[in-house]
């Protein structure tokens, strides 16, 4: 199927052929007839991609202080990967549509094939032939709907919640600050719902627009002279109920001429991406007025929950979700409540996108609304995208399931270039990852099938998927006779767990977790030094906070920090000491989210060793990450951060310091597929991931039964 895509490095857009969209449970596959540019939104992304690098950094300050992070603590290397990777990376637009419903996913009932629907969500309603939306982000359309108007759904809705946070009632004056698209629609609802409307903008055009088309009573350039007196006229004296700013600046004008024009305790909603330091006098403090932000398309926008789980706010404490607000908007459209055809100032084919957003970027006439339309009649097929003309086989053949940020940065660049080792397939959940990985790294092919990374032409599977996926992948692969390496955690069931030691014994196939610690050199200089005596273990993580809605923190997506992060120093500490564990305790520090990611953990192990785990996400960012602590047999051994090792014993104290931290990835790698190729005994013993994965679980059972010690 065909995506526009642009990459943030060049600035380039392409529209080209990507794998066809995954379908998970709760989603369905529309096959695009419309989909909306915004001028603003999208408009703003692409001007920035088109920027040089240093006009990037000007553009996103925040995100040059995360690179500058990064380099602190990871090193010039991964830094480098970590940016270069966003830059080449092709990234979709659009997030704005309506077309049919072709496909549905598990789960999903309140839709069947052939529905018409108006879909939102960047991410998801891109501008593509075929897209992959959650159920809570797309509503279903009348018959008659016509889908270009329909197409508007995101802004639709984002003008909805808006309104809604302005609280007008009938009868009411709200002014609306910039009349370009969202604007535009702001005041049409505002007028179907029976509130008077001014609207302000800096163009003329933009003005007269509004005033011809009926969708504000009065209509100001903001530059005329005497505009805040004319307000206080039209309100007889009173002053505007609400402000809505729908525009687009860097200036302070917007936020102070809305505090000018508020009537005293009046209402001013930032709808737009302007600054909101005000000036306190002369109007906002005397007249005590309401400052609201309003959040994109209402009560559910970046919950994790409600747009990937479509879990629904109940209806009788959330009154007006974000698809609820898409419904409420479409059904405005389809009883004729308001009239948006003026808006589509421009219409294009979707093979012309690159002119339309041209026409956005350098302004080369005036415009509102830009549709994308979509050849219907086009049949769109699931077929695997060649990317290489290079179809050799070698001993080892490497297919990846999952190829985001670590993949890219940590497994990729390290798989050697041995000529009996080939790159076979690559499969994700967003196509444009899978062909620039595919593209980038020299896959043969990328695709949209499980089959086609699992049939023959592969033998060993990466999987480097979402944590919840890592068990059925793991048991797909070795069912399909694959060696598999896996990033961690293993899985996050017993149940899979359970599955995957019967399949492992049953078709003897190698399994390998990315428990990438004990591969650092540091690391092995430790293990060389220690020998076998029992030891007591220190492990100290400050691993930082992380909010409660990301995907890690989810149980049944991430599996929570224990199973997704501190098997990785579980794991560190059994390869140390050389025997596996074989009791655990642990204690959560009390939290008001209940994430339980501030943890000791104490382990016995089978040869006499105990070690603790001290993992902590309420400590300070300017402390090192992680630091060990080993005592055994008159030696003591402190790592500092995979950058620094300090070796205690007779004499004088070996120290050794890493100009860049190393975690051992590229070790474990080549170690891993070197095995392979000289059919040498897997790197990590299978009886040491079963071990280490069990004694995560005991972990959990341990907080949750306040410290009770369990055997593994």
């Amino acid at each position: 199927m065909q995506q526009l895509t642009q990459k943030l490095g060049s600035g380039d857009m392409t529209i080209q052929n990507i794998p066809y969209p995954q379908i998970g449970k709760g989603m369905v596959i529309v096959k695009n007839h419309y989909s909306i540019i915004s001028a603003g939104t999208e408009g703003s992304t692409v001007q920035a991609a088109r920027k040089s690098l240093i006009g990037k950094a000007k553009e996103r300050p925040q995100q040059v202080k995360q690179v500058l992070d990064t380099l602190k603590t990871q090193g010039p290397v991964q830094t480098y990967r970590a940016v270069m990777k966003k830059l080449d990376a092709y990234s979709p637009l659009g997030y704005s549509c309506a077309g049919e419903v072709i496909e549905i996913g598990e789960g999903v009932t309140e839709f069947k094939i052939g529905d018409k629907v108006a879909c939102a969500g960047a991410g998801y309603a891109n501008h593509a032939e075929v897209v992959a939306i959650p159920i809570n982000l797309c509503v279903k359309l009348e018959d008659m709907a016509n889908l270009k108007d329909a197409a508007y759904n995101t802004l639709g809705a984002i003008a909805m919640q808006g309104i809604r946070q302005a609280d007008m009632r009938l009868g009411e004056t709200c002014v609306v600050i910039g009349l370009g698209l969202l604007g535009q629609l702001t005041a049409l609802i505002l007028k179907a719902s029976g509130v008077n409307v001014i609207g302000i903008d800096i163009s003329k055009q933009a003005v007269n627009q509004a005033i011809n088309n009926k969708a504000i009573d009065y209509g100001y350039i903001r530059n005329k002279p005497g505009i805040e007196e004319d307000i206080r006229h039209f309100t007889n004296g009173i002053g505007a109920d609400a402000i809505i700013i729908t525009a687009a600046s860097s200036s302070l004008d917007p936020i102070n001429f809305a505090g000018a024009v508020a009537r005293k305790k009046g209402t001013v909603v930032i709808l737009g991406d302007v600054p909101t330091g005000f000036n306190r006098n002369p109007f906002w403090y005397p007249k005590e007025l309401d400052l609201k932000m309003s959040c994109s398309y209402g009560p559910g926008r970046y919950d994790l929950n409600y747009e990937e789980k479509g879990i629904d706010y109940p209806v009788a404490y959330v009154r007006w979700t974000e698809k609820r607000n898409m419904q409420a908007f479409q059904e405005l459209l389809v009883k004729k409540r308001i009239d948006i055809g003026y808006l589509t100032t421009h219409e294009f084919n979707f093979e012309d996108a690159g002119n339309a957003f041209d026409l956005v970027v350098n302004k080369i006439e005036p415009f509102t609304g830009i549709a994308l339309k979509y050849d219907v009649k086009k049949i769109v097929d699931k077929d695997k995208i060649i990317t290489s003309n290079l179809l050799k086989s070698g001993l080892v053949n490497i297919s990846f399931i999952g190829a985001g940020s670590y993949a890219q940065g940590n497994l990729l660049p390290y798989i050697s270039q041995l000529k009996r080792i080939q790159k076979v397939g690559v499969l994700t959940n967003t196509g444009t990852t899978s062909k620039r990985v595919a593209e980038k790294f020299g896959f043969q092919f990328c695709a949209t099938q499980e089959e086609d990374v699992l049939n023959s032409s592969t033998n060993t599977l990466f999987i480097a998927s979402r944590h919840d996926s890592h068990g059925s992948y793991v048991l797909k692969g070795l069912k399909s006779n694959k060696h598999v390496f896996v990033e961690k955690p293993l899985c996050l069931l017993e149940t899979e767990l359970e599955a995957i030691i019967d399949a492992q014994r049953i078709h003897n196939k190698t399994v390998m977790v990315g428990f990438n610690r004990r591969f650092s050199p540091l690391t092995q200089k430790i293990k060389s030094t220690l020998g076998s005596d029992p030891m007591t273990m220190i492990y100290r993580i400050n691993a930082g906070y992380i909010p409660k809605n990301t995907w890690i923190q989810d149980i049944e997506i991430g599996g929570g920090r224990v199973l997704g992060e501190v098997c990785h120093f579980i794991d560190y500490l059994t390869f140390i000491n050389g025997s596996l564990p074989i009791k655990v305790s642990a204690n959560a520090l009390p939290d008001v989210e209940n994430l339980n990611d501030t943890v000791n953990v104490l382990i016995q192990f089978e040869n006499g060793s105990t070690g603790v785990i001290g993992y902590y996400a309420n400590g300070s960012k300017s402390l090192s990450k992680e630091y060990v602590e080993i005592y055994a047999s008159g030696t003591t051994v402190i790592l500092d951060d995979f950058k620094a090792l300090k070796i205690y014993g007779k004499g004088k104290a070996f120290k050794q310091k890493l100009m860049s931290q190393n975690k051992g990835q590229k070790i474990m790698v080549e170690t891993f597929l070197n095995s392979l190729l000289k059919e040498k005994q897997a790197p990590i013993h299978f009886n040491d991931i079963i071990s280490v994965t069990k004694a995560s679980f005991r972990v959990l059972d341990s907080i949750k039964y306040g410290g009770k010690q369990y055997e593994v």
